[in-house]
């Protein structure tokens, strides 16, 4: 996959990778460089921070733990990880199953 090379593209792109949003941590951080290539008054860059970003983003979502249902039951534990920073926040759930090994 070949980095976006227009602000209208960039925009594609982060339409097409959105439905990761909730299933990588720390998507809104990662993906903030993007946006700084959007903006309306400034012309469009490709820069190191943007390319940085695209390489870490394709890496993240070739290596995104397959959704599956959600379990119930006494032994599965539900966790909930949070972060937040200057560029943005995210959070993501996951389930520990007794005798599954994922991620």
């Amino acid at each position: 996959m070949s980095p976006p090379t227009s602000k209208k593209e960039t925009q594609a792109f982060l339409g097409a990778i959105g439905f990761w949003r909730m299933h990588i941590p720390e998507y809104s951080q990662i993906v903030s460089p993007f946006y700084l290539v959007t903006r309306k008054n400034n012309d469009f860059h490709w820069g190191p921070e943007q390319q940085q970003a695209f390489a870490q983003i394709k890496q993240e979502i070739a290596h995104a733990v397959a959704l599956g249902p959600v379990r119930m039951g006494p032994d599965v534990k539900n966790v909930l990880y949070s972060a937040a920073g200057n560029n943005g926040l995210s959070w993501s759930l996951w389930q520990k199953v007794p005798g599954e090994t994922r991620g």
